[in-house]
């Protein structure tokens, strides 16, 4: 049978699978498969735990496990027990007689009991440990605790934004006459005050004066526009008046109108 190592890198080769492929799946540390692989039993805690490792390694690459373990065991286990040699110039003793010397084993007491039950729970966490590399931890899990504790921390509100300023009313007046035919008109800048224009519209014209402009249409199919708004004209054969100030357009009865 080839070595032990050999035969569990060629079958993780086989397998296309990298040590830390092997470590994700086994959760043993990279160190320890590498010294399976290279056969240093002195780098791994001990048999108990070589002949463990040895069964989930080969389980995950597809090896017999069983085979891998009587292996180890026949040639690099150390025996924990050793037969006491007899001095030189002695006897050593027949095992009979040595055996009928001793006396025969009782039950075990139960402090030995919760001892022996100790120790194998003692040994199961340690193997956990070892196993589950509690100070490698992935970068994922570190990653995850960071982020629960970020999200645990309260976050600022954002200030709320002011709203802006709504524009100034503009100071004067600027009207805007557009004709759809030529039409009369006659404007002035308040009852009383000399005429701005009279005459016939038959083009778009625009008039600008400090507060005030009245204005005097013989036809409503005008486009009139007060500082850029448009002002609703209802249809009607009758002539139209407005009194336009920066606060808005108010029409004029007949007879109050300019040039009327």
């Amino acid at each position: 049978m080839p070595p032990i190592g050999e035969t569990l890198r060629e079958a993780r080769l086989r397998q296309k699978l990298g040590i830390a492929d092997v470590e994700e799946r086994t959760k043993i540390r990279a160190k320890y498969l590498r010294a399976l692989e290279n056969e240093e039993w002195g780098l791994l805690p001990g048999p108990t735990f070589v002949k463990t490792f040895l069964r989930t390694y080969a389980e995950v690459v597809g090896v017999d496990a069983h085979l891998l373990v009587e292996e180890y065991r026949a040639t690099h286990e150390v025996e924990e027990s050793f037969e006491t040699q007899p001095l030189p110039g002695r006897k050593a003793a027949p095992r009979r007689e040595a055996r009928r010397r001793r006396p025969p084993p009782g039950p075990p007491s139960k402090g030995a009991a919760v001892v022996g039950l100790a120790l194998v729970l003692v040994a199961f966490l340690l193997v956990l440990g070892l196993v589950g590399g509690g100070e490698d931890r992935p970068t994922s899990d570190r990653a995850a605790t960071e982020d629960t504790q970020t999200e645990t921390q309260p976050r600022p509100r954002p200030k709320p934004r002011p709203k802006p300023a709504p524009p100034p009313p503009p100071k004067g007046v600027t009207v805007r006459v557009a004709p759809a035919a030529p039409t009369y008109a006659c404007m002035d800048s308040g009852e009383g005050t000399d005429i701005v224009f009279e005459g016939t519209l038959e083009a778009p014209r625009t008039f600008r004066q400090a507060k005030r402009l009245r204005v005097n249409l013989g036809k409503r199919a005008v486009d009139l526009r007060l500082n850029g708004k448009p002002v609703r004209i209802t249809p009607s054969p009758e002539a139209v008046g407005f009194d336009l100030t920066p606060k808005g357009a108010t029409e004029i009865a007949e007879g109050m109108r300019p040039c009327a």
